[in-house]
């Protein structure tokens, strides 16, 4: 069983909901579990382009979409941040000591094969166990 758990809510793969279940019956008694969702950060010839209220208006979508997949149990924390996927989830876990992640994988596509996904790279630099669903 693990103490701190941290989720990986790729919101566009739909295995939210799954993950969450999963992290739950891996949980220790008195463990927390910490949904996160990565936005991908603006190009910067974008950036310019989005305001302010519509950084904050995907941000407050992203967190509607995570509690809607935790549930009624309160029972996760809700991180949303703004970095590359693969990259800020192992360091995020590295920085707040979790003990286990759980990332979605999907079948990987040509990009994948020379760039690697998400799953791959917490896979390859996660500082704890890493359970990967499908």
């Amino acid at each position: 069983m693990y103490k701190k758990i941290v989720v990986s809510m790729a919101l566009d793969h739909g295995i939210g909901a799954r993950a969450i279940d999963i992290a739950r019956s891996l949980l220790a008694e008195g463990g927390e579990i910490i949904a996160v969702h990565i936005l991908e950060a603006v190009p910067s010839f974008v950036n310019y382009y989005v305001t302010d209220e519509h950084a904050d208006d995907i941000r407050k979508s992203a967190e509607e979409g995570i509690a809607e997949r935790i549930g009624d149990a309160k029972d996760a924390e809700i991180v949303v941040m703004t970095g590359h996927p693969g990259q800020t989830i192992t360091d995020y876990a590295r920085s707040i000591q979790a003990d286990c992640i759980i990332v979605g994988s999907h079948k990987p596509g040509l990009k994948d094969f020379f760039l690697g996904s998400t799953a791959a790279r917490v896979v390859r630099h996660a500082p704890c166990s890493v359970h990967v669903i499908r």
